[in-house]
């Protein structure tokens, strides 16, 4: 029941929150406008935000939505969503890259082009949009990576020439990654106009007249009408947290790290079930950020001989493969990605040297435990706990002291994981009872 009571105030919070409310939810007279302002990559999320920005604008009746965008880029596809919906909308939709000394890099250049109006505040720029990162990087001729380029550059020359806009300069962006200042992109007619701030762009928008999609002419006014801000809502933020490549790479790592520590110890059960839930959200993030697979393959064979140390004992040889692996694939997980998403080098760095330091305690302990029982002879494993590796049926394998040894159960059934004490020593092999 408290369960059930905190659920439904949480849901009326979201419903009353005046953040996550319609945008048009102004009072009558003159329609609102609508802001949005989004400061990071084009990620799916923010086509997600965008797109229910403006489908609620639209409900409400919004005169104009205005999105306040700096960005380095991002994805490709989702830029393509993000452009169908701003070129579909059945109100204005203004671009304005902001604040001073904002940024419309790549993807951002597709989205401010592809506005009803497209602005620039003082400081801002525009362009380098080549699409980076596709296919190998051998130096041979790439013809996939050339008729993505192809197809973006026919793309943003169509969108400008759609919009009445310099359609040449629009190309260059794509092909040879040009970058436009606010008075260059103003001069080239990339933009329709420069705006100090917020307030400065609603001034000189009003009066101005778009034409939508469907052949409608629609005059702004921004002057002195109700001004909408509309928030990304909870889960949007969670999302857009979950795209970040740095979260992601530690969500991933810490999850492999719980599934070791339950492998290591098992029964301990909460290291397992955090890691598995750890694990899924950061490869849900890796899909949505379009990482490279090599890379997560690399990352998994790292955590595949991490694990096999604690088994085989290979003095460090298996751990230090793991640890390059790691390194490797940490390094080149986002090398397709887009500029602004990859994982920083001072945490790969530190990732590494954290497990590189846990991987020594272990095969410290392990060669320690090796040495105990050579010292001590087969008579130092009477009356010693092991844990069942298999079923004893009545032969199988169980594990003490850093080994994994062939034993044979006495009198009783032994189900694998369960603990038997060893009463004597044939050989190789180990005679042990269950423990009660």
């Amino acid at each position: 029941m408290a369960f059930f009571l905190l659920v439904t105030l949480f849901a009326i919070t979201l419903i009353l929150s005046p953040k996550l409310r319609n945008p048009a939810a102004a009072g009558p007279g003159t329609a609102p406008v609508c802001i949005a302002r989004y400061n990071g990559p084009v990620v799916p999320i923010t086509a997600r935000y965008f797109e229910r920005v403006i489908r609620s604008a639209e409900r409400g009746g919004a005169n104009t939505c205005i999105i306040e965008l700096n960005t380095p880029g991002g994805l490709y596809t989702t830029t393509q969503d993000l452009v169908t919906t701003i070129l579909n909308a059945r109100i204005p939709v203004v671009v304005f890259v902001g604040p001073s000394g904002g940024w419309a890099g790549s993807a951002g250049t597709f989205i401010t082009i592809s506005a009803h109006v497209a602005a620039m505040a003082p400081g801002s720029r525009v362009g380098a949009a080549h699409p980076v990162g596709i296919g190998p990087s051998d130096g041979q001729q790439n013809i996939p990576s050339e008729k993505i380029t192809e197809d973006a550059a026919a793309w943003i020359r169509s969108i400008a020439q759609m919009r009445g806009r310099n359609a040449r300069a629009a190309e260059l962006a794509v092909r040879e990654s040009r970058s436009y200042s606010d008075e260059e992109a103003l001069k080239l007619n990339l933009i329709d106009l420069r705006a100090h701030d917020m307030k400065d762009l609603l001034a000189k928008l009003d009066g101005r007249t778009v034409t939508l999609s469907g052949g409608a002419t629609v005059a702004l006014r921004t002057r002195n009408a109700p001004l909408q801000e509309v928030s990304m809502n909870y889960v949007e933020r969670l999302l857009l947290a979950l795209s970040n490549p740095d979260l992601a790479y530690i969500l991933m790592t810490i999850g492999m790290a719980g599934l070791m520590v339950e492998i290591y110890h098992p029964g301990l059960i909460f290291p397992g079930v955090a890691g598995g839930i750890s694990l899924l959200l950061g490869l849900y993030s890796l899909g949505t950020l379009d990482a490279y697979w090599g890379g997560i393959l690399l990352i998994i064979l790292a955590f595949g001989l991490f694990i096999a140390e604690a088994f085989v004992p290979s003095h460090g040889v298996l751990g230090a493969g793991g640890i390059v692996s790691f390194i490797i694939g940490s390094l080149i997980l986002f090398s397709n990605g887009p500029p602004g998403l990859g994982v920083s080098i001072s945490l790969i760095v530190t990732t590494a040297l954290i497990f590189a330091a846990l991987l020594a305690l272990l095969v410290t302990a392990v060669v320690r435990g090796q040495q105990r029982v050579v010292t001590t002879g087969s008579e130092g494993l009477l009356g010693l706990t092991a844990v069942a590796r298999t079923d004893l049926n009545p032969t199988g394998t169980v594990f003490v002291a850093g080994e994994i040894w062939n034993a044979s159960a006495e009198h009783n059934y032994v189900k694998a994981g369960e603990e038997v004490v060893i009463t004597g020593v044939e050989g190789l092999r180990l005679k042990v009872q269950k423990k009660m």
